[in-house]
């Protein structure tokens, strides 16, 4: 069984004994550790005994392969906890999973989590496989729209009635770190009355700023289309003490990758291979193409030129306020139409 979500995971878990064999992946840590976690209370509930394993380049799959077989001499339940960074198991451990799926141990259960997931990991054997066997998690990072109702459900787990206003408050003040999101929650947990609602004004007292602002959450801003984002993290970096020279970088390189790739739609060329020579993972993939719905070649084109121009500007090369240019350029980007925001 397939899931995208921990809600129908959860229930899923909650209604039924543990499968022969449970798959949680994802880029967010937090989240695939939590749902991993959630199988392993499970399976304690049951009192199975656990075997851990962390895959690498040097891991030996016959112990594995010995112990699906193994006999358990304290208990008949049994958790088989497989960690991997990246979900490469090459085809010896492919195999030897697939294998086990297709003829389960009675009383056993294989838990795979993994910290990257693509379209390619879905397509493996193996992960078809404990698809067909038990139940698959695979989480897509978690958009920012859907940030403040994470935090909604999380703080109404820890017994804590809250606002939508004052959950995204939190969720801007987080800026897309879950670690942070949840260590703010717990750290709320303590502080606030159960039996009041937390408004927008409560949380603003309550909450630190855990922002983290760096150039990369800047160009995330612009390829989203979030200008007001980009603009409020550029202003942070600024107060910070950030030179412009250090952020145009990250900047140009994202930019001008953007512009090939546009480039390479106008003459009519296959976009996916495109983004797939330039290691554009499938979940960032989606961002790109709306970047390149916002606007043509020869707009981002313009857009790389006045990278260029700000560049001189900050280096003292040609007049003007390269941090005033580079928030035009920035709300530029992010806007459809925004080329005319650039002075000519």
């Amino acid at each position: 069984m397939q899931f995208q979500d921990e809600a129908g995971f959860a229930a899923a878990l909650a209604r039924a004994p543990l499968p022969a064999a449970i798959l949680v992946a994802g880029a967010e840590e937090l989240r695939v550790i939590e749902a991993a976690d959630a199988v392993r209370a499970k399976a304690r509930e049951g009192g199975s005994e656990r075997s851990v394993y962390h895959v690498d380049g040097r891991f030996d799959w016959d112990e594995l392969v010995g112990d699906f077989s193994a006999m358990s001499l304290f208990s008949s339940a049994r958790l088989l906890d497989v960690r991997t960074p990246d979900g490469k198991f090459g085809k010896e451990g492919g195999e030897a999973i697939a294998a086990f799926c297709k003829d389960p141990p009675p009383g056993t259960t294989l838990l795979v989590s993994c910290l990257e997931w693509s379209k390619r990991h879905a397509e493996t054997t193996w992960a078809k496989a404990i698809a067909k066997a038990g139940h698959v998690l695979a989480m897509w990072p978690l958009p920012r729209h859907k940030l403040a109702d994470w935090l909604l459900r999380r703080l109404i787990a820890h017994g804590i009635d809250a606002s939508h206003e004052a959950a995204e408050l939190l969720s801007e003040r987080v800026e897309g770190n879950l670690l942070a999101a949840a260590q703010e929650v717990e750290k709320l947990s303590l502080l606030v009355d159960r039996k009041q609602r937390i408004d927008l004004a409560q949380m603003q007292r309550l909450v630190a700023d855990s922002s983290r602002y760096d150039v990369f959450k800047l160009t995330d801003a612009c390829m989203e289309g979030d200008a007001a984002r980009a603009v409020r993290i550029l202003r942070a970096l600024r107060a910070e003490g950030d030179a412009v020279p250090a952020l145009l970088g990250p900047l140009v390189q994202q930019i001008m990758q953007v512009a090939g790739l546009a480039a390479e739609a106008a003459r009519g060329g296959d976009l996916r291979a495109a983004m797939a020579a330039q290691r554009i993972w499938d979940a960032k993939q989606a961002v790109f193409r709306r970047a390149l719905e916002r606007h043509d070649a020869r707009g981002w084109e313009a857009f790389t030129i006045e990278l260029g121009r700000i560049d001189r500007m900050a280096k003292g090369r040609e007049a003007g306020d390269p941090w005033i240019a580079l928030e035009r350029l920035l709300a530029a980007i992010a806007a459809a139409r925004g080329r005319r925001l650039l002075v000519a």
